[in-house]
């Protein structure tokens, strides 16, 4: 109600320019990261698309030339793993770049678009390092480029302050359960993210005492015990805000035991799980982090697509204006 945007469209566009070239330089220098480029599109038969949770479809397409069908890339998970190695990085050194991708399936609202705008990252580590200690060592460098940034943009646009804090806040999604057994998943999160300002929930993919996992989670990339998401809480949408899902992922090992909980053992004789099992990618932890997340929140907007052009309903367009949202 009431809602009035601190920045006009123009002073928005040029803002967004400003957080994404800021927030790119502090995140490449906190976890020693080299820029690469990425590719729009992937054959399905590698196993390097992400399956997301295993529900949503990729949109497929046949290129004339070839005579075969590639998909969008739906993330760069495990693409990014096959970079590493094929580049030639050294251990404590890694890659990010600019992921564009289209989740045809999304169910659109104030923060979900059927385009995906995000930075994906990606590191080598050797083995000793794949530790929930190392894990949130590396959350804290991200949080901490996320804090440089907003101060940065505080200063220069003094009405669009936020009060982060300034460490974030470790919980297991057992300790969540455990706290609020009788809360949902998502009102959970709500909670927690409200009490702390930034949190990161970790542990997601296997199931709780309830019998269900706190969230879903490809088999394939993230290892369950060492993954998790980063949380703010936005007082603008009076809600937690999810701005990146980042772990350490599979080895041989954990590869195995997720795709037969999962029953997708088919998965196993796609190249990019063979390369895995028979140890021939380096051990990593990545993520990805919203680009047009990161900027609503740091312009306080009420809507993702003041942020990002996308396509929206007629309904949804005229019903926005009316509030004062203007979408791209």
């Amino acid at each position: 109600m009431d809602y009035k945007p601190a920045l006009s469209l123009l002073e928005t566009e040029i803002a967004i320019k400003y957080i994404k070239d800021s927030f790119e330089k502090e995140l490449a220098k906190a976890l020693k990261l080299t820029r690469v480029s990425a590719p729009l599109f992937v054959f399905p038969e590698t196993g390097l698309n992400d399956n997301l949770n295993g529900i949503e479809r990729a949109v497929r397409f046949d290129v004339l030339d070839l005579g075969k069908e590639v998909e969008i890339v739906q993330s760069l998970a495990k693409w990014k793993r096959m970079a590493l190695a094929k580049y030639g990085f050294e251990t404590d050194k890694g890659l990010y770049t600019d992921m564009n991708a289209i989740r045809r399936d999304e169910n659109l609202d104030a923060i979900h678009s059927i385009y995906v705008d995000q930075w994906d990252w990606e590191k080598i580590i050797t083995e000793k390092e794949r530790t929930l200690t190392y894990l949130k060592k590396t959350v804290k460098k991200v949080y901490g480029a996320v804090k440089k940034v907003g101060k940065a943009v505080a200063e220069k646009y003094p009405s669009l302050d936020h009060d982060l804090p300034e460490e974030i806040t470790f919980i297991s999604t057992s300790e969540l359960e455990k706290e609020y057994p009788n809360l949902t998943r998502k009102e959970r999160e709500d909670v927690v993210a409200k009490k702390y300002g930034a949190v990161f929930i970790y542990r997601i993919g296997w199931n709780l005492k309830d019998g269900k996992p706190h969230d879903g989670r490809a088999a394939d990339y993230d290892d369950w015990k060492l993954n998790g998401d980063i949380l703010l809480w936005f007082e603008r949408l009076n809600r937690a805000f999810e701005i990146s899902s980042m772990g350490i992922r599979v080895d041989a090992s954990s590869l195995i035991k997720q795709l037969r909980f999962k029953n997708e053992t088919e998965k196993l004789d796609n190249p990019y799980c063979q390369d895995v099992i028979n140890n021939r990618l380096p051990l990593t932890v990545g993520g990805g982090i919203g680009q047009s997340r990161l900027c609503m929140f740091f312009l306080n907007k009420a809507h993702i697509g003041e942020v990002q052009a996308s396509v929206w309903s007629e309904k949804d367009i005229k019903e926005n204006a009316e509030k004062g949202i203007y979408l791209l």
